[in-house]
């Protein structure tokens, strides 16, 4: 088991069975729940098929069951069955792709049915406890029990030594990184619900089919099947690792019922604490996060900078844009020594970048922040929500690229903020004192007696003793105020650098809280 499920992975055929029996019950179960055909024939229309038919019925999720063995598994039980990587699928093929799978057991109890892809034909990827090592004997069961995820490696650090890089595990979570990352934020296939008190939604991807890859290609397809008492969805995903791994998405989805909180691409991470937010932590290091921030660049053709909390109540924000150009949970600063640990390294999580391909309409970027004691709940959730509630019967795609890597995509002509921080303003215990810094190109190529300013704006209380002055440290500039909040609950923030001519800096947006 890889060492790479940390324990924030929490979110969120009898004795003695032949291999050709645990083979032959799979494709029985297959074809009665209608996820191949008696064919075994595949194309890129067969998952959408699935899935249109499937909205057509009621929701009937996967097997859960488990032996008693393995159904109250916990964390180190789980992470103690290893997959024997000498059992990797396509290991030995020298595509430069391989496969393993995780067992069912802890939080991971539904059965994922997992297909290969060949030459059009689809056959179900044989389960077998063989395929696993167990530190406890007790824990191998020799029932045809299935798997609950799978992981992809590639030699993306090193050439010719083959490294995990993908996972998809749990609900319809996954994640990846770039070269020299460790796992950080996760994404899903579909968010339902997040933040509403009513409670949320998880849709489960319920089965894979992986396409074999050709020799020299850089590139591997998994299509998905998403199901849930609402929807279901038909996904792929052509996944490219590298500096930047990058996802092309092609998602379809069919809706059960009427959904007035979708969430399209939706992104989760952590948020700890930071400079900006510390309030109610203890804690020796400078920060601990896997982002720091919401990026948004519009549709307007804005770029907006949105830095994380974590609240002491749960905050809902919304930004309206139409045909937005991309959104993601940013990790901008990247040394060791803005976090200071030496076993997490929050310098080397992935950011997340969402690049919708094609015009997305009108709708929302939403930010739900949730508030967590520690470091170990996922409490940041972000994601693209149509304006339009997705309705019974219909069908609705949309495409987008995912970068998971160091920073956004495109380079930008504009300041960028390097850092919010946020104290007590002495004498005024009524009041909080805010400096951000800027930092990026114009500084490289504006005259040193460029005239800089700052309007800061706030949606309740006011903001006094604006400076703005040179950050000689980081080779830009500062600002700094305080703001008065008075007896407002809530308060929107905003500012950017401008010159005589303008904007030179993203906008940065902050939602105080007391």
């Amino acid at each position: 088991m890889s060492a790479n499920v940390q324990r924030r992975d929490v979110i969120k055929a009898g004795a003695g069975a032949t291999l050709a029996s645990l083979v032959g019950g799979a494709i029985g179960r297959a074809h009665a729940e209608g996820l191949v055909s008696a064919t075994g024939a595949f194309d890129d229309n067969t998952v959408a098929q699935i899935a249109r038919r499937l909205a057509n019925g009621p929701y009937k999720g996967p097997d859960q069951t488990l032996p008693k063995a393995l159904s109250n598994l916990n964390f180190d039980q789980f992470r103690s069955i290893a997959y024997r990587p000498d059992r990797a699928l396509w290991t030995g093929d020298n595509l430069g792709f391989d496969v393993e799978f995780y067992p069912r057991g802890f939080l991971y109890k539904p059965r994922i049915e997992i297909y290969e892809v060949q030459n059009g034909q689809a056959a179900a990827v044989p389960y077998s406890p063989d395929l696993f090592t167990y530190a406890d004997p007790s824990l191998r069961v020799d029932d045809n029990l299935g798997f609950a995820g799978l992981r992809l490696r590639a030699p993306i650090n090193t050439p010719g030594v083959i490294e995990e890089f993908c996972v998809f595990l749990g609900a319809s979570y996954f994640r990846a990184v770039g070269k020299d990352q460790i796992y950080g934020l996760s994404a899903r296939g579909f968010a339902d619900g997040t933040g509403d008190p009513k409670g949320e939604e998880f849709a489960l991807f319920r089965a894979f089919w992986l396409e074999k890859p050709q020799p020299g290609v850089q590139s591997v397809v998994i299509h998905a099947l998403l199901d849930s008492p609402s929807l279901t969805g038909a996904f792929r995903f052509t996944i490219r690792p590298g500096e930047s791994t990058v996802f092309d998405v092609l998602s379809t989805l069919f809706p059960r019922t009427k959904i007035e909180q979708s969430g399209i691409a939706p992104l989760t991470g952590m948020f700890y604490f930071d400079g900006n937010d510390r309030n109610h932590i203890d804690d020796w290091r400078p920060a601990a996060h896997d982002s720091e921030a919401l990026q948004m660049w519009t549709g307007a053709d804005q770029q907006l900078y949105r830095p994380l909390r974590n609240p002491l109540d749960l905050q809902f924000s919304t930004f309206s844009d139409t045909s937005p150009r991309g959104f993601g949970l940013m990790q901008r600063r990247r040394s060791f020594h803005d976090y200071e640990d030496l076993s997490l390294h929050y310098e080397k999580r992935p950011s997340l970048w969402i690049e919708p391909i094609g015009d997305w309409g009108s709708g929302w970027v939403d930010l739900v922040e949730i508030p967590t004691p520690n470091e170990v709940n996922d409490n940041i959730v972000a994601f693209w929500r149509p304006k339009e509630p997705l309705q019974a019967g219909k069908e609705y795609s949309f495409t987008y690229r995912m970068y998971w890597g160091w920073d956004a995509p495109f380079p930008t002509p504009l300041a960028r903020i390097g850092a919010t921080r946020v104290g007590a303003v002495v004498d005024d215990k009524t009041a909080r004192f805010f400096a951000i810094d800027f930092v990026g190109a114009p500084f490289e190529h504006l005259p040193k007696d460029t005239h800089f300013h700052v309007s800061p704006q706030a949606s309740a209380g006011t903001i006094r003793n604006v400076v703005v002055e040179p950050n000689p440290e980081i080779n830009g500039w500062r600002t700094t105020f305080e703001f008065v909040p008075g007896d407002a609950k809530v308060a929107d923030l905003s500012c950017a650098l401008e010159t005589d001519a303008g904007p030179v800096s993203e906008q940065w947006l902050y939602r105080w809280t007391p």
